[in-house]
C-alpha cells in the first residue's frame, strides 16, 4: 500500500526560496484516505511511453514467441483472422472473468484504518478523481518560477487530462504506449490507480482487454531469474491460459507498475541485457526495463507510478506521456469529497441508524464555509490524504458513541502516517536504507519540537536550513535531503498564505507539528553527548573484554580519540555509570511531558477537543481583524501526543515505520512521569484543563498508570465543558480503570442528553454528589436517572436536577425511583416544570421512601393543593425534614395553611428546622426585592 523511493531530485540545489516557489507546481502526492494494501501479487503503479505505430513495429531478427508448448515465429498475416477470433474468445473467457473478480475483491478491500473509524466505503461511493495535469520532462526538471499555493488553488491547472485519456495520441499524432504518472506523497496516485483497476474489473475501461498490476516493491525483493509469463502466472493463477496470447498484436493488455522508486533500473545495454522472449528467465528488473524499452511485448501499454525524484530513472525516449497528479487543487473537489464522505448514509455509525442527517449536513456546511474563508485549511486539503485525515477526525469527534481501546486521536495520526509511509525508505539506492518516517522524525521532528518550545508555528528559510542542512557533511546526506525535498517536504510543510507571512512555512496540518515534536522527543532524538554515549555503550557494555573494536567504533563517532584512555578507565571502575546516563534521557522525556501537560499559561483555554474542532470547522462569529494581535500559540496536544505515542498499539505501528520505542523505555518514562502528574493533578484543575488531563490519560492507554492517577481524583468538576459523546466516553473509559467512590461529579451546564447519561452510567453509579443542573434533560433522561437510582450499586446521595425541563412524565420516573432508592438523601428539583400533577405524583411515592432528608420543589408553578399535599406527606415521613416550596403560585391562604401545618408538627427539632428554612427564604426574598442577590 505504501511504497519506498529513491532517486535524484528534480529540484536544483538552491535556496529554500526556490523550493518554496516550486512546491505548489509539483502537487503530486499519494492519497491515503482510501489507500489500498499491496495486492496479493502486486499493487499498481504505471508508466507509458510513446511508441511507433503498430504497423511500423517489427520484431528483431531471431525473436520468437511461444504459444502453448510449441515454438513458432511471429504471427503471419495468413493466420490473422484465426488469431483475432481466438483472442476475442480469450477476452471473454472465464479466465479473465475470474481475474477481474479476484482483482476487484482485492482492490475494493479497505484497510483497517478505513474500517476503524466508520463503515466501509466503496470506491464508487466516495471516490473523487484528483486533478491530473499533462507535463513534460523539461517541466519536471525545471520548477515553476513563481507559483504559490494560493495562486494554485485559485487558478485551475493547465493541460488537465483525464485518466481515460492518458493513452490517447500525443501532440504529434503518435500512439502513446508508456505513461509515467508521478506525484509527491499524499496527492492520490495510489487511490487513483486502485480506482482504475476496479473500473476495468467492472467494464468501465473498455480500452484494455487485460490489466496486469505489479508492485515494484514486491519485485524489488526478488533477484532470482524468472520469465515474464511465469511471473504473471505466479501472481495471477487464473491467467495460465491467457498468457500465451500476450504477444499477439491485437490483444490490448495494460501493465501497471506501481512505485518505480523501489526499483534500481539500468537502461544501459551494458547493464541490462536485451530480452524479447516472455519465456526467458531473467531478473525482474530486466523484465521491467525491456517492457519499457518496448523490446519485450512492444504492443503492450504500460503505466508507471512514481514519486518525482525517480522520474528520471526512465530515459525520456521511452516515455510517451508524463502526467502529474495535482491532488484537489480545486476547492470544489475538496467540498465534493467532504460532502460525499460526511453525508454518506452510514457515516454516523452503526449505533446511530435513527439519527437525523441534520448534524452531518451541518458539519459539511461549516467545513465548506471554513474552506472558503480560511485559505490555510484549503491549502492543507489540497492533498487528498489530508482530506481523509479531516474526515476521520470529524468522525472521531462527532460520531463516536463508545470509545474502543484502540481509538484515540494519537492512533488516528499514527494510522494516517502508516497509510502514507508504511514500508517506505527514503532512497532505495542509499546503503543506509533509512526509513522515510525515521528521517522525517529526525529532521522535521526537530523543527516541530523547536517550534513548540519557542511557541511558534511559522518558520523562516533560516529555520529550515538550521534543521535540515546544518549537519549535512557527506554526499549521501545531501542526496537524502534532495530526495526528501523533492518527494516528502510538501507533505508536512507548506508556504503560509496569511497576509504578511507569505515567505514563511507552516505545517500543512497544525496538529502534525505537535505530533512530530512528540515523536522527536519520545524517540530520544534530543540527547546530550553524554546521553548518546551512555545509551550506545550500555548496549555493548558486556562486550568490553570480548570485542574492543565494537566499543572503539561506537565511541569514535561521538568522542575525540584523546578521551579514550579516560573512558576505558571509567568503564573498568564504574561499568554501570553509562547505563544510568541513558536513563536520564527518559527522565527528561517524562519531565517534558509533565511540564507541558500542566503549563500555567495554557489554563482556562478551551479543551483540546474543542480546539481541534474549531481548527477544522472554523470559529462561528466575526473573524479577527487583520491588525489585531493574535493570541499566543497553544500547544496542549504536544504532551497528549507524547503519552499516546507510548501506548502499545501506536508503538507497534511506529515499529513498522522504522521508529522503534522499546518497552523498557516506555515503562521507565511512565514511571518517572507518574509522581509529577499525580502530584500536580491533586492541586485541582479548571474544568477545561481537567478534561485535557482525562483525555491525556485515555490517549496514554496505560491502565495501571491511569488507575493510580484517578484514585486520587475524588472531586471531578467539568462544569460548562460541552460534554460530547466522545468526551463522555473518554470520561467513562478513564474513570472505569478503578472502582473507587467519587465524592462529587459536577456536570452543570454540560449539554448532556439521554445518550450522555447512558454512556456515563457506570461512573454516575459511584458518585455521591451528582450535579446535573442546567442540561435541558427531559423525561427520557429521567428514565435513565430512574434506572440509575434503582440500581443496587448506586451510591448517589445528593442529586441536583435544577433547571431541567423534566415535566410531569419526568416526575413520574423520579417518583418511581424515590420509592425504591436506598441512597438518596438530598434531591433538588428546582425549576423543573413539574406543575401540580408532577408534585402530586412525587407526593404519592414519598411514603415508600425511607432515606430522603431534603426535597427542593421551588419554582415549579405549584398551587395551594399540590403544596399542601406534599407537606402533609412530609409531616409523616421518617427522615424528610426539609421541603423547599419557594417561588411557587401559592396564595396567602395557602401560606397560612402551610404555617399552620408547621405549627402542628410535634417534633421540636423539625419545628426548628422549619423556622430556619423560613428565615433563609425571607432573607433571600428581601435581597431579591432590593436587587442585592
Amino acid at each position: 500500500m505504501s511504497w519506498a523511493m529513491q532517486c535524484q531530485s528534480y529540484l536544483p540545489w538552491g535556496s529554500w526560496t526556490q523550493l518554496r516557489r516550486s512546491l505548489s507546481g509539483s502537487s503530486g502526492t499519494r492519497s491515503v484516505f482510501l489507500c489500498a494494501a499491496s495486492m496479493p501479487g502486486a499493487a499498481g503503479s504505471y508508466f507509458l511511453r510513446k511508441v511507433p505505430r503498430t504497423s511500423d513495429i517489427s520484431l528483431p531478427r531471431g525473436c520468437v514467441r511461444y504459444q502453448g508448448g510449441s515454438q513458432e515465429h511471429s504471427v503471419q498475416p495468413s493466420s490473422s483472422r484465426h488469431s483475432l477470433s481466438q483472442l476475442r474468445n480469450v477476452a471473454s473467457s472465464d479466465a479473465i472473468k475470474k481475474h477481474q473478480k479476484s482483482l476487484s475483491a482485492w482492490f475494493s478491500h479497505q484497510p483497517n484504518e478505513e474500517r476503524q473509524f466508520g463503515p466501509s466505503f466503496s470506491l464508487d461511493a466516495v471516490h473523487v478523481d484528483p486533478v491530473i495535469r499533462e507535463s513534460s520532462l523539461e517541466e519536471i526538471l525545471k520548477p515553476s518560477p513563481d507559483l504559490t499555493i494560493q495562486n494554485q488553488l485559485q487558478q485551475p491547472c493547465s493541460q488537465v487530462i483525464s485518466l481515460q485519456n492518458l493513452f490517447d495520441v500525443d501532440a504529434c499524432g503518435r500512439q502513446v504506449k508508456n505513461v509515467v504518472l508521478y506525484g509527491t506523497v499524499g496527492t492520490g496516485k495510489s487511490t487513483l490507480i486502485k480506482k482504475m483497476v476496479v473500473d476495468w474489473c467492472h467494464g468501465r475501461l473498455p480500452r484494455f482487454e487485460l490489466v496486469i498490476p505489479f508492485s515494484c516493491e514486491d519485485l524489488s525483493h526478488s533477484h532470482a531469474p524468472i520469465s515474464l509469463r511465469r511471473l504473471i502466472t505466479k501472481k495471477y493463477q487464473h491467467l495460465r491460459d491467457v498468457v500465451p496470447m500476450l504477444g499477439a498484436s491485437n490483444f490490448k493488455v495494460l501493465f501497471i507498475l506501481n512505485g518505480l522508486e523501489r526499483l534500481n533500473l539500468d537502461f544501459r545495454l551494458a547493464g541490462t541485457e536485451l530480452c524479447c522472449d516472455p519465456n526467458e528467465p531473467v531478473p525482474p528488473s530486466t523484465i521491467v526495463v525491456n517492457l519499457l524499452r518496448k523490446y519485450l511485448l512492444p504492443e503492450a501499454s504500460i503505466i508507471v507510478t512514481t514519486r518525482p525524484s525517480a522520474v528520471r530513472r526512465i530515459p525520456g525516449k521511452y516515455v510517451g506521456r508524463y502526467a502529474e497528479i495535482c491532488g484537489f487543487s480545486d476547492t470544489n473537489l475538496q467540498k465534493l469529497y467532504f460532502q460525499m464522505r460526511l453525508s454518506h448514509p452510514g457515516c454516523s455509525g452503526e449505533n446511530s441508524a435513527g439519527r437525523s442527517s441534520g448534524e452531518q449536513e451541518n458539519l459539511v456546511e461549516m467545513l465548506s464555509r471554513n474552506l472558503e474563508r480560511h485559505n490555510q485549511i484549503a491549502a492543507a486539503c489540497f492533498l487528498p490524504s489530508y482530506c481523509w485525515l479531516v474526515c476521520t477526525t470529524l468522525h472521531f469527534l462527532y460520531f463516536t458513541r463508545t470509545v474502543p481501546p484502540s481509538q484515540t486521536l494519537t492512533g488516528i495520526y499514527t494510522s494516517f502516517l502508516r497509510l502514507n509511509f508504511s514500508g517506505e525508505v527514503l532512497d532505495s539506492t542509499d546503503p543506509t536504507n533509512i526509513s522515510m518516517m525515521k528521517y522525517v522524525a529526525k529532521t522535521v521532528g526537530k523543527l516541530a519540537y523547536e517550534g513548540v518550545m519557542s511557541r511558534k508555528t511559522c518558520f523562516s528559510e533560516d529555520d529550515l536550513q538550521q534543521c535540515f542542512e546544518v549537519e549535512m557533511k557527506t554526499e549521501s546526506e545531501l542526496n537524502l535531503l534532495e530526495v526528501f525535498r523533492s518527494d516528502v517536504f510538501r507533505f508536512f510543510l507548506t508556504p503560509c498564505v496569511q497576509p504578511g507571512k507569505e515567505h514563511t512555512f507552516v505545517f500543512t496540518i497544525p496538529a502534525m507539528q505537535e505530533y512530530l515534536a512528540a515523536l522527536y522527543v519520545v524517540l530520544g532524538e534530543k540527547k546530550t553527548l553524554a546521553q548518546r554515549v551512555g545509551k550506545e555503550l550500555s548496549e555493548v557494555i558486556g562486550k568490553v573484554s570480548e570485542d574492543i573494536a565494537v566499543v572503539l567504533n561506537i565511541i569514535s563517532k561521538v568522542l575525540p580519540l584523546r578521551f579514550l584512555p579516560v573512558l576505558f578507565n571509567l568503564l573498568k571502575i564504574f561499568p554501570r555509570y553509562f547505563s544510568r546516563l541513558s536513563g536520564k534521557d527518559r527522565d527528561a522525556i517524562a519531565h517534558t511531558m509533565a511540564e507541558e501537560l500542566f503549563k500555567e499559561e495554557d489554563y482556562y483555554n478551551d479543551d483540546v477537543l474543542d480546539q481541534i474542532n474549531s481548527s477544522i470547522l472554523g470559529v462561528e462569529g466575526p473573524m479577527r481583524h487583520p491588525d489585531e494581535a493574535p493570541d499566543d500559540e497553544v500547544f496542549e496536544l504536544f504532551p497528549i501526543f507524547m503519552g499516546g505515542i507510548l501506548s502499545r498499539r501506536n508503538r507497534a505501528i511506529l515499529e513498522q515505520l522504522g521508529c522503534s520505542i522499546k518497552n523498557l523505555a516506555a515503562f521507565e518514562i511512565a514511571k518517572a512521569m507518574k509522581k509529577t502528574v499525580i502530584r500536580k493533578s491533586r492541586k485541582g484543575l479548571p474544568p477545561s484543563e481537567l478534561m485535557d488531563y482525562l483525555f491525556f490519560l485515555h490517549e496514554f492507554q496505560n491502565e495501571r498508570f491511569t488507575a493510580e492517577a484517578i484514585r486520587s481524583l475524588r472531586t471531578v468538576n467539568l462544569s460548562s465543558v460541552k460534554m460530547t459523546p466522545l468526551k463522555c466516553s473518554v470520561l467513562a473509559s478513564v474513570m472505569g480503570t478503578t472502582c473507587h467512590e467519587v465524592e462529587e461529579l459536577n456536570l452543570t451546564s454540560c449539554n448532556l442528553d439521554t445518550s450522555s447519561l447512558r454512556i456515563l452510567f457506570p461512573v454516575l453509579l459511584r458518585c455521591k454528589a451528582l450535579h446535573l443542573q442546567l442540561n435541558s434533560l427531559g423525561s427520557d433522561a429521567c428514565k435513565e436517572i430512574r434506572d440509575l437510582l434503582l440500581h443496587d450499586k448506586c451510591v448517589v446521595s445528593n442529586l441536583r436536577l435544577a433547571n431541567n425541563p423534566l415535566g410531569k412524565q419526568g416526575a413520574q420516573y423520579l417518583a418511581e425511583a424515590l420509592a425504591g432508592n436506598r441512597s438518596l438523601t438530598h434531591l433538588s428539583l428546582l425549576h423543573t416544570a413539574l406543575g401540580d400533577q408532577g408534585a402530586e405524583v412525587i407526593a404519592q411515592h414519598l411514603a415508600a421512601n425511607q432515606h430522603l432528608q431534603e426535597l427542593n420543589l421551588g419554582y415549579n408553578s405549584l398551587t395551594d393543593t399540590a403544596a399542601l399535599r406534599v407537606v402533609e406527606v412530609a409531616k409523616k415521613h421518617a427522615t424528610l425534614d426539609k421541603v423547599h416550596l419557594y417561588f411557587n403560585d401559592i396564595s396567602e391562604d395557602g401560606k397560612q395553611d402551610l404555617e399552620s401545618s408547621r405549627r402542628q408538627t410535634a417534633n421540636p427539632w423539625r419545628k426548628a428546622k422549619f423556622l430556619r428554612v423560613e428565615s433563609e427564604v425571607k432573607k433571600m426574598l428581601g435581597k431579591l426585592q432590593h436587587g442585592t442577590l
